[in-house]
């Protein structure tokens, strides 16, 4: 991968920099010599970024995307954009639909055209492999039919559209359709397949499976926060306009939960068997998404694995540092949106 450092000058803002994704990917980017300025709402907490919080490179904004003010200001100065704000999954969606219209797609068209006024060269945008909604199709690739089956999903697609309009010589946008994330982050999600199975495996009698025969692909958080460093990187006749799918193991549901299980059995014997009780299920997203372009485009190959991700998860419940995991609402994004009444 020919990428290059960045200059000490390079600011960069993360939208969303306070959530499961954004709180891993802070402090890399400081770790790589960015300026980083974060716009959140702080919903699931300020601590979230306090291993980083006095880094005199760090700017922490509590705002709303949606409030023209607060990204007029966070924007100035700012060369790249990683946009990661939104309410996200389908239940926490699917409980205030204008709410979610408002965050996740009314608010991104004039974040994007404030962007590009403000002198930003690179946005980049995460989308969602869920975009894809339900495929039979034995690879599916950047160019197959977007046919989203809930809201969250369908607003992921018409970012997508409003995105790409707006990409000029001086800006350049960027899409990423990532994968189902797994693994830890200081902003915890518990509510992720494999977090969920692994969190099954330790803290409950036994594994539960919704469904089963879904195909899910899933991505290694620390390889999701490799990616948004490349793509700030790399130079600009390698990017723009382009969509990339970003995953790396495509297994079904059920496949999954057996990996999930052997690794919480090697890492804590003392569990015994670990049932795995399998239920119906209403969600029917079912997809096997081909990362081949981003390889061969990019260079980009996931170095990690979901026994790494659910090995990692082990041993931070085991060692208390995600007390209360099944009950405690931080871990879930729908729990924790009934409590704060978003408005």
């Amino acid at each position: 991968m020919s990428a290059q450092p960045p200059a000490t000058d390079h600011q960069v803002l993360v939208t969303g920099g306070a959530g499961y994704v954004g709180a891993a990917l802070v402090p890399k980017l400081l770790e790589r010599g960015y300026r980083v300025r974060v716009l959140d709402l702080y919903l699931y907490g300020r601590h979230v970024l306090d291993a980083v919080g006095d880094h005199p490179r760090l700017e922490q904004v509590q705002g709303d995307i949606r409030d023209a003010e607060a990204v007029r200001s966070a924007l100035q100065g700012c060369q790249s954009v990683i946009h990661l704000a939104c309410i996200s999954n389908d239940p926490s969606v699917e409980l205030d639909p204008a709410l979610s219209r408002s965050v996740n797609y009314e608010a991104f068209g004039p974040l994007v055209r404030r962007a590009k006024q403000s002198g930003v060269r690179r946005f980049i945008f995460a989308s969602s492999g869920s975009v894809y909604g339900v495929s039979q199709a034995s690879e599916v690739t950047e160019d197959h039919p977007l046919v989203p089956i809930s809201l969250y999903n369908k607003y992921k697609a018409m970012c997508e559209a409003v995105l790409l309009e707006e990409e000029t010589s001086a800006m350049l946008p960027v899409i990423v359709r990532p994968a189902t994330i797994c693994g830890c982050s200081p902003r915890q999600r518990l509510d992720l397949t494999v977090n969920i199975l692994t969190n099954h495996a330790v803290n409950a009698p036994q594994i539960t499976v919704f469904g089963g025969s879904q195909m899910r692909p899933n991505l290694h958080i620390q390889d999701m926060v490799d990616l948004y460093l490349l793509l700030l990187e790399l130079p600009d006749s390698r990017l723009g306009g382009k969509v990339y799918n970003a995953g790396y193991q495509n297994y079904t549901v059920a496949r999954t939960a057996e990996i999930v299980r052997g690794v919480v059995r090697r890492e804590m014997p003392e569990k015994g068997e670990i049932p795995v009780v399998t239920t119906p299920s209403d969600d029917p997203r079912s997809y096997h998404i081909c990362a081949d372009k981003i390889r061969r485009e990019l260079g980009f190959t996931p170095r990690r694995t979901i026994e790494d991700a659910a090995g990692q998860l082990v041993r931070a419940f085991r060692s208390g540092k995600l007390p209360d995991a099944m009950t405690d609402p931080r871990y879930y994004n729908i729990r924790l949106m009934k409590q704060v009444h978003l408005h």
